[in-house]
């Protein structure tokens, strides 16, 4: 995760033309529209207003299920951040790099951590122990945590997303914070940032960061 220099500032989104992408949307959000009375095999609606309205909320719905993951989705997400953290809190930036490249974009049969869950997690528990919504984390921290120093990949994902979170609205960012920066950035970016604020409550109370991030991770 270190880099020799500064991260260079993010290009414009790429676009990317995939023929059926529509369709296979369409499938993706299926279970989603149906609540909402449409059926993706026989669409009646009155206009494309409507249909674009029940189209961004499925996607908003779909979003949210992917960034909040629960049971054993939560359980790998936490064990990847926690090996992570304590990684990049040692200084260890190629383990930290290995733990987070072996995060997978998608996971069909349950058995790895996907991004959209790590992503979801850890900016998450950056909401809380930023704006102060975690009762036993230092009341100061939000003032109290920096990125750590050097050059990481990563770096302005995580500070973008450490300003957010000091006013409880990173987890609602996501969407542009990896619009802006990328998935794998916001994925290294979260990581780091849930590394710093850990560093920094581990700093205030004296406690190991891999024992804090045991109990804070989760």
């Amino acid at each position: 995760m270190r880099r020799a220099t500064p991260e260079p500032p993010t290009g414009p989104p790429e676009i990317q033309f995939k023929p059926g992408m529509a369709k296979q949307l369409l499938r993706e959000l299926a279970p989603v529209l149906a609540e909402d009375g449409i059926d993706v095999d026989n669409i009646d609606v009155p206009d494309m207003e409507t249909l674009q309205r029940a189209l961004d909320r499925a996607v908003e719905r779909q979003n949210l299920a992917l960034f909040t993951p629960v049971g054993p989705a939560r359980d790998l997400a936490v064990a990847a951040l926690r090996s992570a953290v304590t990684a990049i809190a040692d200084g260890d930036s190629v383990r930290a790099g290995k733990v987070l490249g072996q995060v997978q974009p998608e996971s069909p049969d349950g058995s790895s951590a996907t991004v959209s869950a790590c992503i979801g997690v850890a900016v998450g528990l950056l909401d809380d122990l930023r704006s102060g919504h975690n009762g036993p984390a230092p009341a100061d921290l939000d003032r109290q945590t920096p990125v750590p120093t050097g050059h990481w990949f990563g770096e302005r994902a995580a500070t973008d997303l450490l300003v957010l979170a000091g006013r409880g609205k990173a987890f609602r960012s996501l969407d542009r914070v990896i619009a802006r920066q990328g998935g794998e950035h916001a994925l290294f970016g979260s990581a780091l940032a849930l590394a710093a604020a850990t560093r920094a409550w581990a700093d205030h109370t004296n406690v190991p960061v891999p024992d804090l991030s045991n109990e804070i991770i989760r």
